[in-house]
């Protein structure tokens, strides 16, 4: 891997996505671009509408300047985070909210990461926000949901449903962090019923060319309600699904099912289209 995108609301900096952010790149040894999403130009319309030949207003002024100066801060931390971590590092700030340009930086990434809970409407909303959920159907590369907690991952959770989709998930958690070969991986079986010995014994097979402590469980009962049960009880685990928001029948989860564990699971999300 190369490229990690950092994706932030340029006013609102959340040093734990940026911190495991950070982890990622040192890990992988990638360029970290950081991408800092502002509203200043909604806040600066007042302001341009009267520049020509009227006064402008002090407060409005004064606002929009306070929003640059605060962003202009985050832009500092974000790049001394990285220094301290010896990340090469470079910067992206977008005015307004382009998604075009997102998606386009998307289109030549590696891998970007993202809080669940960036939002740029003057109301509370659910997790993940809406804006956050347009990237994650829209993104054309893999996309981590950010963690409340974690410094360091001990576990890898491979959530898997028997669906190529889920094997492409794997797949690509797998070429992007090859350096996670030493660490515990657990394959979570959540569409109740085991693999078949014949299936188990080739995707075994193919795990052990890049893993060196793999195990298989198996949900019974409700596979949903059980897989809440069983994430919850793991720390510092990184869980990897499959397809969001692309179609039904690539999806692993109910689009529903997946907008719940990123409210409700602490820990980092890996997500990408089949």
């Amino acid at each position: 891997m190369e490229k990690i995108l950092f994706i932030s609301n340029g006013i609102d900096l959340n040093m734990e996505a940026l911190d495991f952010t950070c982890y990622l790149g040192s890990l992988t040894r990638s360029r970290v671009t950081g991408i800092f999403l502002e509203n200043l130009l909604e806040d600066a319309k007042p302001i341009l509408e009267r520049v020509s030949g009227h006064l402008i207003s002090d407060s409005e002024n004064k606002a929009y300047e306070e929003k640059k100066k605060i962003t202009a801060n985050n832009i500092r931390r974000f790049e001394e985070a990285c220094a301290r971590r010896s990340i090469r590092a470079e910067v992206r700030e977008d005015f307004g909210i382009p998604p075009g340009e997102i998606l386009l930086e998307s289109r030549y990434a590696d891998l970007a990461v993202i809080s669940p809970e960036i939002s740029f409407e003057n109301q509370l909303e659910a997790l993940p926000t809406n804006f956050v959920k347009r990237f994650m159907e829209k993104s054309e590369c893999p996309v981590v949901i950010a963690p409340q907690s974690c410094r360091e991952i001990q576990e890898i959770v491979f959530t898997y449903n028997g669906t190529a989709s889920s094997v492409y998930a794997i797949k690509q958690f797998t070429y992007l962090f090859p350096h996670l070969s030493d660490i515990k991986v657990t394959i979570l079986g959540v569409n109740g019923k085991d693999l078949t010995e014949k299936e188990k014994e080739q995707f075994r097979g193919w795990l052990l060319n890049h893993y060196n402590a793999i195990g298989f469980e198996f949900l019974s009962g409700n596979p949903e309600a059980e897989l809440f049960k069983w994430l919850q009880k793991r720390k510092n685990a990184f869980i990897t699904m499959g397809a969001y928001g692309r179609s039904v029948v690539s999806q692993l989860f109910r689009r529903s099912t997946a907008e719940l564990l990123i409210q409700t699971l602490p820990q980092p999300i890996f997500i990408t289209h089949y």
